[in-house]
């Protein structure tokens, strides 16, 4: 889930090509042999999920026949729109949404050759499997809660209260995709102009707490620099679970969530372009066990979610596009 900005140094390195991006990008793993002969994985995902996704390759005889880039989404996101087919990576893990946007204007990605079920429609493609879905709370440091007498909030709607001013962390929108949970339920909820008016708010309350990283506000709630934060659900989950004084509350106006999938470039090489397919198919049918130890949401028929599930559920009315996500930054902005 992370997105950051491209930088002038960043698109240096991306003009020269270099795969390991110097120190514009986290890098690699697995970097035995030669590159010509590894299937090359560009990632936006969080490194538990690389992981994970690392282990389940490794355990089935792809070890030292892959290597793995991250990114920024908005980053990688770009890269797939200006590049298409010419990408240098034949396996993408993305932002669904990202994937779905670049196959549209490219037409860059094989159609899958495995089968799959999804429990919701939504999530099934033609041309990408999911990897993890990730949804959206509100984080809460309990013993700041009671040693400012704040009350727990209910909604996102709450975060707008003077009672919990520069005491809230939420993450730009622009910088990171966990903002756009937050910023979706707004909308979904109060309409746009609502959605204005909450946000002029919670950004007043956060003042220099809006961070550009997704984990950033739990991390600030964690270290006790703030009480309240906006962030991915399952990190807040394992933190009280590990007996950390963090909970987690699921806002009323809706627990949104987005998937990151994987997909095959299509490119004609052959024996390199249909191990890229058995990896994709791999990381679906032999990773999902590992993933959901970290991303406990259920996907395919034959999972179960966590006990931990949420409380409200909600898909955005709209597909989800990068369009879309330029037009709630766009939204953002004008809060600030």
């Amino acid at each position: 889930m992370k997105m950051r900005q491209v930088t002038a140094m960043m698109m240096v390195c991306l003009v020269a090509g270099s795969l390991m991006l110097g120190g514009c990008s986290a890098g690699d793993s697995k970097a035995s042999g030669s590159s010509d002969d590894q299937v090359i994985i560009y990632s936006n995902a969080d490194e538990e999920a690389v992981d994970a996704m690392k282990e389940t390759l490794d355990a089935n005889g792809y070890e030292g026949e892959y290597m793995f880039q991250t990114f920024g989404t908005s980053e990688l996101g770009g890269k797939l729109i200006a590049e298409g087919k010419n990408l240098e990576a034949d396996l993408v893990t993305m932002s669904s949404f990202y994937l779905d946007s670049a196959q549209e204007q490219n037409t860059m990605f094989q159609d899958l050759t495995f089968d799959y079920t999804t429990i919701s429609e939504n999530d099934a493609s033609d041309f990408y499997a999911p990897i993890t879905k990730q949804e959206g709370a509100i984080i809460v440091n309990t013993e700041l809660l009671k040693e400012n007498h704040l009350d727990t909030p209910k909604s996102i709607k709450d975060l707008a209260d003077e009672q919990y001013k520069d005491l809230i962390s939420v993450t730009d929108i622009k910088s990171s995709s966990t903002a756009w949970l937050l910023i979706q339920a707004l909308v979904s909820e109060y309409g746009e102009d609502g959605a204005k008016d909450v946000l002029k708010g919670i950004y007043a309350n956060a003042g220099d707490n809006i961070e550009d990283s997704g984990s950033a506000p739990l991390k600030k709630v964690r270290a006790g620099e703030v009480a309240v934060g906006f962030g991915l659900r399952h990190q807040a989950v394992a933190d009280k679970e590990d007996g950390l004084p963090i909970d987690y509350v699921d806002p009323t106006e809706g627990n949104f969530s987005l998937t990151e999938s994987v997909a095959v470039v299509d490119k004609d090489n052959g024996d390199k372009a249909d191990k890229a397919m058995e990896m994709a198919q791999c990381i679906i049918e032999k990773g999902r066990k590992a993933l959901q130890k970290t991303y406990p949401l259920a996907i395919y028929e034959g999972e179960k979610d966590s006990d931990n599930k949420s409380a409200y559920p909600k898909v955005f009315s709209e597909k989800l596009t990068a369009d879309l996500l330029e037009k709630h930054q766009e939204l953002s902005e004008a809060c600030k």
